[in-house]
């Protein structure tokens, strides 16, 4: 099965200029943790609010800092054509949760995470990809 399959599609992203206040009501509202970061149609880095919280806010920084301020760059990401259980792997190795999912053009198409692995009832893929998971922490 690929990665295409369990993807989850149309995912919300934010500018790099947007505030850290616009990213924070965004994550309310679609209630997530995590926004990927695009720049002229390209992936660019992922925002969190462990960010906001630890280069924001502990930092001093205004709710008006603009998120590539905060924001993590060079982040990891999969393609659309590649199989669960590699990603899987992939993921347990970088000890991620979610990874972005892009086109063999680099272009982002959605983004797969350790729900979109277990809902694909692969039990190798799931219980690899929680196996890495867990000894992040």
């Amino acid at each position: 099965m690929k990665i295409s399959e369990i993807m989850t599609r149309n995912v919300q992203t934010v500018r790099p200029e947007q505030s850290v206040r616009e990213a924070a009501g965004l994550m309310a509202q679609i209630d997530t943790g995590a926004l990927l970061v695009e720049d002229n149609d390209r992936l660019v880095g992922m925002v969190t609010d462990r960010d906001i919280a630890l280069r924001a806010v502990a930092e001093g920084l205004g709710s008006d800092t603009p998120i590539r301020r905060v924001m993590s760059p060079n982040i990891r990401y999969c393609f659309e054509d590649e199989d669960i259980q590699h990603v899987a792997e992939n993921m347990a190795d970088i000890q991620v949760r979610r990874l972005p999912v892009m086109n063999r053009e680099k272009r982002l198409v959605g983004v797969v995470s350790l729900g979109n692995i277990s809902a694909a009832r692969s039990t190798q893929a799931s219980a690899t990809v929680l196996r890495g998971v867990a000894q992040a922490h």
